[in-house]
């Protein structure tokens, strides 16, 4: 088991004021699993993916991520999981727009305090950065820059640099809302080859089209999960 929710709330406000944004979520996500949150705005499915990117922290409940209870973690184990167990992929690119696209990709390991990845000098970053762009299908685009790349080929930019930590799973937040829709199948079609070869992989979407990807379909509502449909 990769991801063990169990009761798992966050509220905002006091009083009369309070809005429950995740309310009681309790949810099983495996290793090599490839699974869509899918809910209109205001459904929770965000603060969903907040709380299990450790981007927040939950008022009530507990989450597990690999057996370890992230909720009694301290600011830095926070930091040091976001940085080495979860690849996060945006809808917007967040590439440096003067930066080569292997520069990119290495940026997180210049960062890494912790794991076998965070010692390595500056060219075996920039020799494992250069593995992961050739994993999505650059190969030949290592000193591109942004302007330089299609929308697509940045969001594979983007992938790559998720991937560069060896981390447990990839976290795409409308990771195709970005994109035309022949781009968008390309990107997607990327996801799933990476959990094909194991990745687990996790997408929060508001789009159909997007979660019909995914092997699991999971729909929030109200801050609540209220369908549960395996693809």
């Amino acid at each position: 088991m990769l991801i063990h929710t169990d009761n798992l709330s966050k509220t905002y406000g006091t009083g009369d004021q309070i809005v429950h944004a995740l309310d009681h979520v309790s949810l099983d996500i495996d290793t090599q699993d490839f699974v869509a949150i899918v809910g209109a705005s205001g459904s929770g499915k965000s603060t969903f993916m907040n709380l299990i990117g450790c981007l927040d922290q939950a008022t009530s409940g507990s989450y597990y991520l690999a057996g370890e209870n992230v909720e009694v973690m301290d600011a830095d184990a926070l930091a040091d999981v976001r940085s080495r167990r979860i690849g996060f992929v945006f809808q917007q690119f967040n590439l440096l727009a003067r930066t080569s696209a292997v520069d990119n990709v290495a940026l997180p390991l210049l960062y890494a305090r912790n794991g076998p990845l965070a010692h390595l000098d500056h060219q075996a970053r920039i020799d494992h950065a250069k593995v992961r762009l050739e994993q999505v299908g650059l190969g030949k685009r290592f000193t591109h820059t942004p302007a330089e790349l299609s929308g697509g080929q940045q969001q594979r930019v983007a992938i790559a640099r998720a991937l560069v930590n060896d981390p447990l799973l990839i976290l795409a937040d409308e990771p195709t809302g970005a994109l035309d829709s022949k781009t968008s199948v390309e990107v997607l079609e990327l996801l799933t080859r990476l959990n094909q070869q194991g990745m687990t992989v996790i997408v929060v979407t508001h789009s159909l089209e997007v979660a019909a990807y995914a092997k699991r379909e999971i729909t929030f509502r109200d801050g609540q999960i209220v369908d549960v449909r395996v693809n």
